[in-house]
C-alpha cells in the first residue's frame, strides 16, 4: 500500500462512534441535508428504512435530515405506496427532467435525484437494507458537517453472505478492488468502494458525470479523487450491512458494467465491445444470453439547463 494511503487511513477512516449524534447536530449550523433512496421493487424494506430516518433523524429531538426522497425507478410492486405511507416524498424517475428520456439503471436515478432535492449535503442509501440503523446516515453525513475539508464520504461495513461473515461483496473483491489497486492505487484504502451508502457535498456531485448503471459507485469515486483529491475523501465504519443478494448472473452483468466504467476512465477513447454473453441451462443444454453493458453516462448536473435555471430561481 502506498505511504500516502496509509496516512489517509489514519486521517480519514473513522467509526460512527467517533461522532456522536449530538456532535453532528451541533455542527450542522443550518447546513441542509437530503437523503435519497433509489428504489426498484423494494416494497419489503423501503418503508422500514424511511420510518427509522423519520423517527430518529427528522424529529424535533434530532433534526439532522431536512429532506427524505425516494426515487421510484419504475417499480411494479408497492414500493411507492410503502415509502409514502412511511413518510417519504416519492418521486417517479420518469417525472424528473422529462426532456431527457430515462434509461434503466441505478446511476440514472441518482443523477436525476439532484434535480428534485435541495440539500447542500446529499446522502444516498440503498432501499434493500434489512435491520437498518440510523448510523448509516449519521456516520457518513457527520464528517461533512464537522470537517470543511471533507467532500465525499463512503460507508464501510461487514457484509455477511448468508451465515458467513465477510468484509466485501463478491464483485468488490473479484473486480473492483483489483481494478482500483492496479489502476488507482490511491483508492486502495476504501473498504467498500462499491457500497451504495455514501454522502457528498452537492457542490461536488453536480460537477461529476454519472454512469447510468452499476458502474456509478466506482465512477463517482474515481472522478471525485481526480476532482478534489484523496484528502477530501473519507470512509466511516457503520457496522454490518444486511441486504438482498444478487444471483451469479446478475453479478456478472454488474461486473461487466464496472469494468466498462473503469476502462472508459483509463482510456477516454476506444471502448471494448459493450456486450456480455452468459449461459443458462435450457431444455437442449446451455443456451447463450447476451446483454448490453451500460455504455451511457449522464453529464455533470451543473451542465443541465433546467438545473441551472432552478438554482437561479
Amino acid at each position: 500500500m502506498l505511504e500516502e494511503v496509509e496516512r489517509w487511513l489514519d486521517r480519514r477512516s473513522w467509526s460512527v462512534s467517533d461522532r456522536p449524534l449530538e456532535r453532528v447536530l451541533a455542527a450542522k449550523r443550518g447546513t441542509t441535508v437530503s437523503v435519497v433512496l433509489p428504489a426498484l421493487n423494494e416494497e419489503a424494506t423501503v418503508g422500514d428504512i424511511v420510518s427509522v430516518i423519520r423517527r430518529e433523524l427528522m424529529g424535533p429531538a434530532a433534526p439532522l435530515v431536512d429532506e427524505l426522497v425516494v426515487i421510484d425507478s419504475g417499480s411494479t410492486d408497492g414500493t411507492a405506496k410503502a415509502a409514502a405511507a412511511a413518510g417519504a416524498r416519492v418521486v417517479a424517475r420518469d417525472d424528473v427532467l422529462p426532456r431527457i428520456p430515462a434509461v434503466p439503471g441505478k446511476g440514472e436515478v441518482l443523477w436525476r435525484s439532484l434535480m428534485v432535492t435541495t440539500g447542500e449535503v446529499v446522502c444516498f442509501v440503498d432501499a434493500d437494507l434489512r435491520d437498518f440503523s440510523a448510523d448509516f446516515v449519521t456516520g457518513i453525513v457527520g464528517p461533512l458537517l464537522t470537517d470543511p475539508d471533507v467532500e465525499f464520504v463512503k460507508a464501510m461495513y461487514d457484509r455477511p453472505f448468508g451465515d458467513a461473515p465477510g468484509q466485501g461483496g463478491r464483485v468488490t473483491e473479484l473486480v473492483a478492488r483489483p481494478l482500483l489497486n492496479l489502476h488507482w492505487p490511491r483508492l486502495a484504502g476504501f473498504v467498500q468502494p462499491l457500497g451504495g451508502e455514501y454522502a457528498a457535498r452537492r457542490s461536488l456531485l453536480e460537477r461529476l458525470p454519472f454512469p447510468v448503471g452499476y458502474g456509478v459507485e466506482l465512477g463517482l469515486l474515481v472522478d471525485a479523487l481526480h476532482t478534489v483529491g484523496l484528502d477530501a475523501l473519507a470512509q466511516v465504519d457503520v457496522g454490518v450491512r444486511k441486504h438482498r443478494h444478487q444471483d451469479g448472473q446478475a453479478l456478472g452483468r454488474m461486473a461487466a458494467a464496472i469494468y466498462r466504467t473503469a476502462q472508459l476512465r483509463l482510456s477516454r477513447g476506444h471502448l471494448v465491445r459493450p456486450r456480455l454473453t452468459q449461459f443458462e441451462r435450457g431444455e437442449s443444454g446451455f443456451e447463450p444470453r447476451t446483454y448490453a453493458v451500460d455504455t451511457e453516462e449522464r453529464p455533470p448536473m451543473a451542465e443541465i439547463t433546467e438545473y441551472a435555471h432552478r438554482r437561479v430561481a
